[in-house]
């Protein structure tokens, strides 16, 4: 399974400042989910989408991670790091966030069969992908939606698709756009992954504390009181200009 970690903040910071007190535990991480990493983050409201990197080392220890941490000024970013499901390889199309348009997506879980969902992408973006998971796929759905949707109706009803296909342990994701960022939580309480790590595992929280507001997976510290749980089947966006926080649902 994965980690995921989003941040929209009022002005371009560098993600290291931007992330502030959650970049050493999120790095933490990464010495249990340590098959690769990645970072889509927006420079600002200009430009034509987010600066992608990406790693398939461990991200604690990795030179490249920290200076992308250090080095890349943003108001808008989404993290990942990746604990590979069995028989996927660790190579760069497989490492998240998959990006497409100036959009970025990140995805904590699996569902299976893979190719449950091959039916219900258009076969354009099909054959364009650049690996072989199911979160791409996830992703690949998405983007089919959005043509008639808007993300929240887009997120919403890929999760709904790949439950009503497929044996699934948390459908968790962050969707970033040039105008705010996405998140969505489910799981699968009776999954094995479930089952074996508990029922805070695949929680979602949020963070808004007036100069920023943080997404992130469980396994960083998020204290009682300051930080809210994004319930099941749930929407949450977080609008990139100013900051504000809807749970759509």
């Amino acid at each position: 399974m994965c980690r995921l970690l989003g941040v929209v903040s009022r002005a371009p910071l560098p993600l290291a400042a931007a992330l502030g007190e959650l970049a050493a535990p999120f790095t933490e991480l990464s010495r249990e989910h340590a098959d690769g990493w990645g970072i889509a983050a927006w420079p600002g409201r200009g430009g034509d989408g987010p600066r992608v990197v990406k790693g398939i080392a461990r991200a604690a220890g990795d030179r490249l991670w920290d200076d992308a941490l250090g080095g890349t000024p943003a108001d808008a970013a989404v993290l990942h790091l990746r604990m590979a499901s069995p028989g996927l390889p660790v190579v760069p199309g497989n490492t998240h966030p998959f990006t497409a348009g100036g959009l970025a997506f990140a995805h904590n879980g699996f569902f299976s069969p893979y190719d449950a969902l091959d039916g219900l992408i258009d076969p354009g973006l099909l054959s364009g992908a650049g690996g072989g998971t199911d979160s791409e796929r996830f992703f690949l759905r998405v983007l089919t939606l959005l043509r008639d949707k808007g993300p929240v109706d887009a997120l919403a009803q890929a999760a709904e698709d790949i439950r009503a296909r497929t044996s699934f342990a948390s459908l968790n994701c962050l969707l970033l756009t040039r105008e705010a960022l996405y998140a969505y939580a489910d799981e699968d309480p009776e999954s094995e992954v479930s089952r074996r790590r508990g029922p805070d595992f695949f929680r979602l929280r949020y963070r808004a504390d007036g100069e920023r507001v943080v997404v992130a997976s469980s396994g960083v510290p998020q204290p009682d009181g300051a930080w809210s749980v994004l319930p099941y089947r749930r929407v949450l966006e977080v609008r990139r200009g100013d900051l504000g926080v809807r749970v759509h649902g």
